[in-house]
């Protein structure tokens, strides 16, 4: 597990630029390296990254989001042995305030599972960077106007 080494907290910046905490989970390397690599700093003009907590395994990610505050989580659906679908579903039925998550499914006809696992957002494998980017952006948008 790699981690920034300081939580931002959110916010919006005076030039109005959502300013996003993400938290990314996969027990695949290469699978957080496209999501970081394709979503970059600034999914939008309009939404900024400042920054990434990886996590590897289930317990790492309760025990981040049990300690920290993030404006995001990015869940990988195809984890091996505990995914995030499942992860995602009891994110937010144990943690009060549960922070949107945006889940990687396995392939588009997986949205069934999207819906169960209660998850804001879904993209799925292989990673496009315009898709999550523009998947980041809406659910950025919509926290912002509740």
């Amino acid at each position: 597990m790699t981690s920034s080494s300081a939580v931002v907290p959110a916010g919006t910046a005076s030039d109005g630029v959502h300013q996003l905490t993400v938290l990314l989970y996969s027990d695949d390397i290469a699978t957080r390296d496209a999501v970081r690599l394709g979503v970059g700093r600034r999914p939008a003009k309009d939404v900024e990254i400042v920054s990434w907590r990886e996590c590897a395994t289930p317990a790492a990610v309760i025990e981040a989001v049990d300690k920290e505050r993030y404006d995001l989580l990015i869940l990988d659906g195809e984890a091996a042995k505990f995914g995030g679908l499942g992860l995602c579903r009891q994110l937010k039925n144990e943690v009060f305030d549960c922070p949107p998550v945006l889940v990687l499914t396995g392939r588009p006809s997986d949205g069934w599972l999207a819906v169960w696992s209660q998850c804001d957002a879904a993209v799925p494998h292989p990673i496009d960077p315009l898709t999550i980017g523009s998947a980041i952006a809406d659910l950025v948008r919509r926290g912002a106007d509740d």
